[in-house]
């Protein structure tokens, strides 16, 4: 696919998505927990159902369903991921997010579409900010090309694409693209939402680990602009 199609995408066959779904649904099927579920809907305000697994159980539950597979193709993955996220069940949505943190390395900058539908689906926090990080990031990183696609993102009506892309560049450290990161900032920095504010100054708090004194001085720049929420955060640790 093009890296900026919208087109909801299709997952493809794959032998090995088939065998890690079957052992997956078996596996944390036999773990659920009925009452822990309620709690763990709740706290994520009621955005999915939840089987009641809680997160060291899980991973180590991951691990078994993992286990003695080969590495997959970028069709695997994609696959996998979509699959999941068919399921409603939370727990499915973080095993594929792990799975894709895991192999992202053998994905495309064709594989954005993908990235870009789980992050549409069923949207909250705890499965963004991990895509943002950790599968988009990286495929930007590997292709520069990809980041018309975030200045596109920035400027979208989904707020979560907005936060998308003000989060991918969190672990570029150095590396980081600090005129786009700023100017995305600027661009978002009266949005309403709580989840844009708050990313504008996690985006900023993150790369002041790396350069504390350009973070110093945009802040004091766009101070008047910035919501108070995006200046504690990008503060914080100043």
């Amino acid at each position: 696919m093009r890296p900026n199609d919208q087109r909801p995408p299709k997952a493809p066959h794959s032998a090995l998505a088939d065998t890690l779904l079957d052992r997956l649904t078996t596996t944390y099927g036999a773990a659920a927990d009925p009452a822990q579920a309620r709690s763990m809907a709740a706290y994520m305000k009621d955005v999915a159902p939840f089987l009641g697994i809680r997160t060291p159980l899980r991973r180590e539950l991951s691990k078994a369903v993992t286990a003695h597979t080969p590495k997959p193709a970028e069709a695997d993955v994609a696959a996998l991921v979509l699959r999941c996220w068919e399921l409603p069940e939370r727990e499915y949505h973080y095993f594929a997010v792990d799975y894709l943190r895991r192999h992202v390395r053998v994905c495309s900058s064709g594989f954005l579409p993908v990235v870009r539908q789980l992050i549409v689906t069923v949207p909250w926090w705890d499965t963004v900010d991990l895509l943002a990080a950790h599968a988009v990031g990286p495929l930007v990183a590997g292709d520069p090309a990809l980041t018309a696609v975030m200045d596109d993102w920035i400027g979208d009506e989904d707020l979560w694409l907005a936060r998308t892309a003000l989060l991918h560049q969190l672990r570029y450290r150095s590396a980081t693209d600090t005129g786009r990161l700023f100017d995305y900032c600027r661009r978002q920095c009266g949005h309403p939402d709580f989840f844009i504010r708050k990313a504008i100054g996690w985006a900023l708090r993150e790369y002041a680990k790396t350069d504390p004194e350009a973070v110093r001085a945009f802040v004091a720049a766009e101070r008047d602009a910035l919501s108070p929420l995006s200046v504690r955060e990008a503060l914080k640790n100043l």
